[in-house]
């Protein structure tokens, strides 16, 4: 359908808010946002109604709170409404069904007559003199009506009863829940130094699409995952939206434990319109110590040996603050040309202060595993023998370590072994097996299970 220009011979009765406001907002991961905003109204003495315009499109209406920052004991609210029947065409043509309406073509115009049906197709009008004109959606240029209809408004509304003992100007304290935004986290890694060194960076991406701006707003964001009893209906989130980017220097977010929680408070003020993908640096870019670890496990993904890049979260050898879950992308540089060649990306969960990091990016091309039990033997009714040979081959023309995982059941006992193992928890043993260039290794091992 054609976009119609909408004439409407009427005008609008000045808002009781002034324009000015100071605006807070507090992201959270989980499609949810609380707003908080400080404005200046007038109230006259007695009851009065306030209409509270410039919310969020996807706001929740019961987490509304309101309260007078100038006279909190005499300011009451006594009743509120939440009036969201935005105008558009279409809603003006349903509206003027049975009523007169004057329609602009390409061809000429206008058509005056009374509106008897519309459709996305076209419009049909009784004209003055009694005859029937339908009229087709396309060539339409623009409909003049006389006045906007009842119930019609052009932004979400949030109309207030309020009882004030004492007329004047007052600081009015507003907030509320929004549904459609959100926020995560974003890490682009670059190996370095033969993949022992990690150069990290970090975003963090704000997603609004809430159907609000918020105009030099303080931006805290919360990491964690907050409990909610009955989330409020999501609202259709737009299909597109603009990119911005933003970066300052450090430091740009102030990190702190909050509740169960890490919150992140920026350290400026920002705007994050509506359609808008808003992109902050979290923290200053960090070189970091790594390990690759070439992993295998036949069992669980059969001659595949993965690799990972791990790294401590901790002062002195990583970012040292709390990282809140997102994806981490890893490039590596080709010394050809110096270019970034993309390796692998993985998702990171809410990692502590000194936990470790694990970046899972892919399988080795050049190491391959084998598993095989070459004997099983049945000792009693709850117990049994079982070997296991593990061939490791390994293409690459420089040697590696492999780190072999196994999984065992039951009340286990290692018999005999060809490699040392480590016990890594109740069911997970690990060998770490060195394969020279070009080479083979072998490990084996007899395990008793009893059950």
């Amino acid at each position: 359908m054609k976009t119609l220009f909408v004439g409407i011979l009427v005008g609008f009765a000045s808002l009781a808010f002034a324009q000015e406001k100071d605006v807070a907002l507090t992201v959270y991961s989980n499609n949810l946002a609380l707003v908080k905003e400080v404005r200046t109204i007038q109230l006259s003495r007695g009851t009065s109604e306030v209409r509270f315009t410039d919310v969020a499109a996807a706001i929740d209406p019961t987490s509304v709170h309101f309260t007078s920052l100038t006279d909190a004991g005499d300011v009451d609210l006594m009743e509120q409404n939440y009036e969201y029947d935005l105008l558009s065409p279409n809603k003006m043509l349903q509206k003027y069904i049975d009523q007169e309406i004057a329609v602009h073509t390409e061809q000429g115009g206008p058509f005056q007559g009374r509106l008897l049906s519309s459709s996305p197709k076209a419009v049909m009008l009784q004209m003055k003199g009694g005859n029937i004109k339908s009229i087709a959606i396309d060539p339409i240029i623009s409909i003049d009506y006389p006045a906007l209809p009842e119930g019609l408004i052009t932004r979400p509304t949030l109309v207030w009863l309020i009882n004030s003992q004492k007329a004047g100007v007052h600081k009015a304290e507003v907030s509320y829940l929004t549904a459609n935004m959100s926020w995560h986290a974003e890490y682009v890694a670059v190996c370095k130094k033969n993949d022992r060194l990690l150069e990290l960076n970090s975003w963090v991406s704000i997603d609004n699409q809430s159907g609000a701006d918020y105009d030099n707003a303080k931006l805290k964001l919360i990491a964690g995952d907050v409990h909610r009893a009955e989330p409020p209906a999501v609202r259709p989130m737009a299909k597109g939206y603009d990119m911005m980017a933003e970066a300052a220097p450090p430091p740009q977010f102030e990190e702190k434990q909050f509740f169960e929680y890490h919150l992140y408070t920026l350290q400026r003020r920002a705007t994050v319109k509506n359609n808008q993908v808003k992109q902050i640096a979290l923290f200053p870019p960090a070189e970091i110590k790594a390990d690759k670890i070439y992993c295998y496990n036949g069992a669980l993904y059969g001659e595949d040996v993965r690799v990972t890049l791990a790294f401590q979260n901790s002062r002195g050898s990583g970012p040292g603050i709390p990282l809140p879950k997102g994806k981490v992308r890893v490039y590596k540089q080709d010394d050809a040309d110096n270019s970034l060649e993309f390796v692998g990306e993985d998702l990171i969960d809410h990692i502590p202060q000194d936990e470790k990091v694990r970046i899972y990016l892919g399988n080795a091309f050049d190491i391959k595993g084998e598993r095989i039990q070459k004997e099983m033997k049945q000792l009693s009714e709850r117990s049994h023998e079982e070997t296991w040979q593990i061939t490791l081959r390994n293409h690459k023309k420089e040697a590696v370590t492999v780190v072999v995982e196994e999984q065992l059941q039951g009340d286990w006992k290692i018999r005999k072994e060809s490699h040392p193992h480590k016990k890594k928890d109740a069911t997970t043993i690990e060998f770490e097996v060195p394969v020279e260039k070009d080479g083979e290794a072998v490990v084996e091992y007899t395990v008793q299970l009893k059950w």
